[in-house]
């Protein structure tokens, strides 16, 4: 990369929350943001010379559009610095990133402010499934299915049954790890929920299916949400070296884009040893950028787990194992942590929570907080090179990251 991009710090609002419940809509969850990120990066809004912001479904669930614009509406300290907004289904956050990331390489601007948000609990939950149906291409994606995301993410745990077998156990293992996880994280959606042994079961009444091969365990919840990050450049560090001590960078990077039409990326990768080799490539190119050699170069990895068989996925395609083989490293502990690399220590979108348009933030402020030693009750030992998948619609936008000290 030709300019070095550096996380200053940011702010997680806590994912458990119901901000409809408690009054507010995008432009109180945007303030909230807005205010604690630059008071966690150490920041004001002087600083800031570029905004972006990631959001999905903001018009679709409240009828509000040009997010872009919110910041300054709600600080106008912030009127005049330059904003967009970036869509890219639940990997928007992370097309926020990069878009601020390319400013700063370029030397247009050397200190950006990167937010996500999204509502989704202002609805009934079959009506947010719904909502969310246009990240998939329509009139071709999962006719006739009840729940188009469920269903998709259903086929593709069938697609890894037809080529490699699949035992519906290690995906549930999956779920309960993640689940764990959030106990201890203190922003994740799901640490109060009650759960049991056969909340990770065939067991119809504790695990219901939802869609085709796809329980209740297996799907991530919709959440209310935000996060944001303070991006600066070398050029922005040199001249406040009082912050040099307390950032992290981002050290690789990787997207690939593929078609919307989850049937066609399948039938394209039929010859191929990958169910979907453009995600392998994406973390290759991070990988790469990074100059990382393998996945045993990372101490944990945040990833996209909005269904668990999407993140079977990513323990292949990361490298962990074998093609098809993710069950072993499910099995093996290595994803615990304190394993080989951890995976989702925060809990996860199953576990953490998934405001769709900030995951990819909150991904990337994870990773920070680890390698800075800053993730409270969730901490990964000795933490120092940490990765993010994120991942919008059925593997068609495709985002990665590689963050060190």
């Amino acid at each position: 990369m030709p300019e070095h991009v550096h996380i200053l710090g940011g702010y997680q609002t806590d994912f458990a929350r119901n901000v409809t419940k408690e009054g507010g809509d995008l432009s109180t969850l945007t303030d909230e943001v807005v205010t604690g990120t630059l008071a966690e990066a150490g920041v004001t809004a002087d600083d800031i010379e570029v905004i972006h912001v990631g959001n999905a479904f903001g018009q679709v669930y409240t009828g509000q559009g040009h997010l872009g614009a919110m910041p300054a509406t709600m600080h106008p300290e912030l009127w005049g610095v330059p904003a967009s907004r970036h869509e890219g289904a639940c990997a928007s956050g992370s097309l926020a990133i990069l878009a601020a990331m390319s400013d700063l390489e370029s030397g247009r601007y050397d200190c950006a402010l990167v937010i996500g948000v999204e509502l989704e609990k202002n609805v009934p939950g079959d009506v947010g499934a719904k909502n969310m149906a246009g990240a998939g291409w329509l009139g071709h994606d999962g006719e006739g299915a009840t729940f188009l995301w469920p269903h998709t993410f259903s086929r593709v745990a069938e697609e890894y049954d037809d080529r490699f077998g699949l035992d519906p156990k290690h995906l549930w293992a999956i779920a309960e790890l993640n689940i764990r996880n959030a106990r201890t994280n203190p922003r994740a959606q799901t640490r109060g929920w009650s759960h049991d042994d056969a909340s990770f079961t065939d067991d119809p009444g504790a695990n219901p299916v939802v869609e085709g091969r796809m329980h209740k365990a297996d799907c991530g919840p919709l959440t209310d949400g935000g996060a944001g990050v303070v991006l600066v450049s070398d050029r922005w560090l040199a001249a406040h070296p009082e912050h040099a001590t307390a950032r992290s960078s981002i050290r690789g990077w990787g997207h690939r884009t593929a078609g919307l039409a989850l049937e066609e990326k399948l039938a394209k990768s039929a010859g191929d040893g990958l169910v979907f080799p453009h995600v392998s490539e994406t973390i290759g190119d991070a990988f790469n950028r990074a100059g990382i050699a393998s996945v045993d170069d990372l101490d944990l990895i945040e990833t996209h787990d909005c269904f668990t068989s999407t993140e079977y996925v990513a323990i292949d395609h990361f490298g962990l194992t074998e093609p098809g083989q993710s069950w072993k490293a499910v099995e093996s502990g290595e994803l615990e942590i304190g394993g080989r690399v951890a995976m989702n220590p925060s809990g996860g979108l199953i576990g953490g929570g998934h405001p769709v348009g900030a995951t990819g933030v909150r991904m990337l402020l994870d990773c920070h907080r680890q390698v800075t030693k800053a993730a409270d009750g969730y901490q990964v030992p000795d933490a120092a090179t940490a990765a993010t998948l994120n991942i919008g619609g059925s593997m068609t936008t495709v985002v990665s990251f590689v963050v060190g000290v």
